[in-house]
């Protein structure tokens, strides 16, 4: 399965984060990724200097890609990536809204040239609206769709702490690839994929959104506790550290208030009897669950919670989840060395996961443009 798309050629023009981490994982699947990179490289390369010297977000996203290195200004490097765009199976492409068009090189007219072809262009806000020509980074359409709003405390919103539109844009973009590839199996036509950040992550908004409109219920921030759902969340125990654990049905808080409260008749007290009562009297459940875990220490909380049926989980802070005992880890080349990595999630037949190296920038320039002029003069000579 780790070679489930060997064979199959993708062409990236691509920068930063959703367009990477798409092509990054049909890389993943054994699809032949040429990533085009401006002569001075993909601006992620220069995030950080964390990793060996080099960007943790370069050395998660760019494993297993070829980096060809064109100036896209240059008649001659236009013409290397028509022709490496004619041989292959998808093209994708986040440059600023317009650029790819400019370039001569935008998705309608290649549909129409290669009608195999699948082309995605990734996007901050989609092609139509007053706000599609504008550049759109991750906290902008964190922003923009509401997510801000609903995450942080009272004190104020906050971005989520990972660059979750932009990792979502790629997440579909990747799977509308997939699709549109099984389409091209059966009907041999290629398809025209257009992704936003802002739609992807707006269909992640559906829940607040729809509870709004239809109840005009206001999600609340409410820090490391579920908006919407009580208790769930998070409470310190008697040795400063903290548990989170869900109450998710009736079942549930019945075994809660009887096996871990110790207090039964909490089941149908005024205020506490289904979920939106409690929502609405949190502060009060609060200070109960929160007098009781302080008798606890975290070890005995995790082992209450788990005899009374309860999910639950420790706060863990980034060093705690580098030694996480599920974190399952696989090693990748990079110019500077190998890098332990965390695995990609899916498990194929219970293999291991074996993912090939980052490039370092331009290292496929030469034999790419030798492997076009060759094609080019063979096309030549056929004429």
């Amino acid at each position: 399965m780790q070679n489930a798309l060997e064979g199959i050629t993708v062409v990236a023009v691509e920068q930063a984060v959703a367009a990477p981490y798409a092509s990054s994982r049909l890389a993943d699947a054994g699809a032949r990724v040429i990533k085009v990179e401006r002569p001075e490289g993909d601006f992620a390369r220069n995030y950080d200097k964390l990793v060996r010297g080099q960007s943790a977000y370069f050395v998660w996203l760019n494993r297993g890609k070829e980096s060809v290195c064109l100036d896209l200004t240059s008649e001659a490097d236009r013409t290397v990536l028509e022709a490496l765009i004619a041989a292959a199976d998808v093209f994708i492409q986040n440059l600023k809204p317009g650029s790819i068009e400019k370039l001569g090189f935008g998705s309608a007219d290649l549909r129409r040239r290669f009608p195999r072809l699948i082309t995605c262009d990734i996007s901050g806000f989609g092609e139509n609206g007053p706000y599609s020509h504008l550049k759109a980074y991750d906290l902008i359409v964190q922003a923009e769709t509401g997510l801000c709003a609903i995450t942080g405390n009272q004190q104020g919103p906050a971005r989520v702490g990972v660059s979750v539109c932009d990792i979502s844009a790629g997440m579909t973009a990747h799977s509308a690839i997939l699709q549109a590839l099984y389409h091209r199996e059966i009907t041999g036509e290629g398809t025209s994929i257009q992704v936003s950040l802002f739609d992807a992550v707006a269909d992640w908004m559906n829940v607040p959104v729809l509870q709004n409109d239809y109840s005009g219920y206001h999600t609340v921030r409410a820090g490391v506790k579920h908006p919407s759902l009580a208790p769930y969340g998070a409470y310190r125990c008697a040795d400063g550290k903290e548990v989170i654990f869900s109450v998710q049905n009736d079942r549930e808080w019945v075994n809660f208030c009887g096996r871990f409260l110790k207090q039964p008749e909490l089941t149908r007290a005024p205020g506490f009897a289904d979920n939106m009562e409690r929502l609405n009297h949190r502060t009060r459940l609060d200070e109960i669950i929160e007098r009781r875990f302080t008798e606890l220490t975290c070890h005995e909380a995790m082992h209450e919670l788990e005899a009374a049926g309860l999910a639950y989980g420790r706060l863990n802070e980034v060093a705690d989840v580098s030694k996480h005992p599920h974190v399952r880890r696989v090693e990748v080349g990079t110019p500077e060395g190998f890098v332990d990595t965390i695995a990609p999630a899916p498990i194929f037949n219970s293999e291991r996961p074996s993912l090939r190296p980052v490039p370092a920038l331009g290292a496929h320039t030469e034999t790419v443009r030798e492997e076009v002029l060759g094609r080019l003069r063979e096309r030549a000579a056929s004429a």
